[in-house]
């Protein structure tokens, strides 16, 4: 079967999508992967074959632009300025270019990333069928626990509930832009969709979390077809990153980084690197990505590397702690390997995901506007010294180990395509 894979041009998206990609290939489906120019390195690194179907709208190098103001923000506005900008003008292109593109390539089924907002239109339009793929922490709809956005904790009471629900609205709220598009999609193609409730626009084959469900709250009442499947790891697919081994001496390790989208906040790598400065006993390495200029953090402390990148698997197989922003890919690539997190949420589904890394006891987190030296040196030397984190860890690689998160969602991929394909047939006498 041809199938196409369309996400969102962030690498915490692009990553697990272009290793699933990579597997249903392997299984001997033909994959081609669309999307706007730039990140076609990135889906060539990964041997995929490479569709754009935007290139006047986002010629090479316009990423940057959307880009570039996020990376200094936090919390909401980090959220909002994204479903102001970049969502709604991803989505206008994919309405006026994808169904042509499917139709003209012969494209026969769509895996698309949940988060790009309102194009299962599309598939649904040409009647062939669509895979969601939740590469982030899934929103759940009813209330049950928090969206994502918040690092509220998990509470079985009326009252907590109320509040859930309101957070849903006010996330609902800030999709309008996409949601007016969408509209404007689906009346010139003769769909009916009911828009006061928008789950009647999501496609009921299968919808499928790299989360584990281990790793999510409790007593989410997800439809039958929804699954988690465990992370998209894989050891191949990407470019090589060099790194000065030769500098670790064998001290207990401190991985940290930040991501690689609203990670140009310069205060908290100063505070981090003041915070860590004060333990002699560790060495540490500091991934900072493209956005901030490393001499604007001096004085660097003596036990700290600074890099652009990082080899990022291959340092926490050494690591004793990770601090991270609790991105989805980095906080399970941490438990894969047994590594307790203290957690530093910045936007998207951080908070949510610092929320449970809290709750299942693998880490802590502070939230940015209370983040000081003090608090952040005081949860480092807690979960380094608490054993019970490390435990903790090591029961979630575990877990994971034994999810098989990338033949789990194939399996999930090609039983709902099968499906699919049978209930087309014409009937027989």
């Amino acid at each position: 079967m041809k199938l196409a894979f369309v996400s969102l041009p962030f690498v915490g998206h692009l990553n697990p999508m272009t290793a699933l990609a990579r597997k249903m290939q392997s299984r001997g489906h033909e994959v081609v992967f669309v999307g706007i120019p730039d990140i076609e390195p990135a889906i060539r690194a990964a041997g995929l074959t490479f569709m754009p179907y935007c290139e006047n709208e986002f010629p090479v190098g316009s990423l940057d632009h959307y880009l570039a103001p996020i990376s200094r923000l936090h919390g909401l506005a980090a959220v909002q300025n994204t479903n102001l900008h970049l969502t709604p003008d991803l989505a206008k292109v994919a309405f006026e270019h994808l169904p042509r593109l499917i139709k003209e390539s012969g494209i026969q089924a769509l895996v698309m990333d949940t988060l790009h907002r309102f194009l299962e239109l599309v598939p649904m339009s040409l009647k062939i069928p669509c895979v969601h793929i939740w590469t982030t922490l899934p929103i759940d709809g009813t209330g049950t626990t928090p969206a994502c956005i918040y690092d509220w904790p998990h509470e079985d009471t009326p009252e907590a509930r109320i509040r859930n629900l309101e957070g849903l609205k006010k996330l609902g709220g800030m999709a309008s832009p996409s949601l007016d598009l969408a509209k404007v999609y689906a009346a010139k193609a003769g769909q009916q969709i009911d828009w006061t409730n928008p789950a009647t626009a999501v496609p009921k084959l299968a919808v499928i979390a790299q989360t584990p469900k281990e790793f999510d709250f409790p007593g989410i009442p997800w439809p039958p077809q929804f699954h988690y499947a465990g992370p998209f790891h894989e050891g191949e697919g990407h470019a090589p990153i060099p790194f000065p081994w030769e500098k670790l001496n064998g001290k207990p390790l401190i991985y940290t980084s930040l991501g690689t989208l609203v990670n140009g906040l310069d205060h908290v790598y100063k505070t981090m690197l003041e915070a860590v400065g004060r333990l002699s006993d560790v060495q540490v390495v500091l991934s900072i990505g493209a956005n901030i200029d490393p001499g604007r953090l001096e004085p660097i402390p003596a036990n700290t590397i600074i890099v652009r990148k990082a080899p990022q698997i291959e340092l926490l197989k050494r690591a004793a702690l990770c601090i991270t922003h609790a991105g989805l890919n980095t906080t399970l690539e941490s438990l894969a390997q047994a590594v307790p997190m203290v957690a530093i949420p910045i936007a998207y589904d951080q908070p949510g995901i610092s929320a449970r890394i809290a709750h299942h006891g693998v880490g802590e987190f502070v939230d940015l506007d209370s983040l000081s030296v003090t608090n952040l040196w005081e949860l480092i030397r807690k979960v380094l010294t608490n054993r019970s984190y490390a435990n903790r860890a090591q029961y979630f690689k575990e877990v994971i180990a034994k999810s098989r998160g990338l033949d789990t969602a194939a399996d999930v991929i090609e039983r709902a395509l099968q499906r699919q394909s049978t209930a087309s047939l014409p009937k027989t006498a």
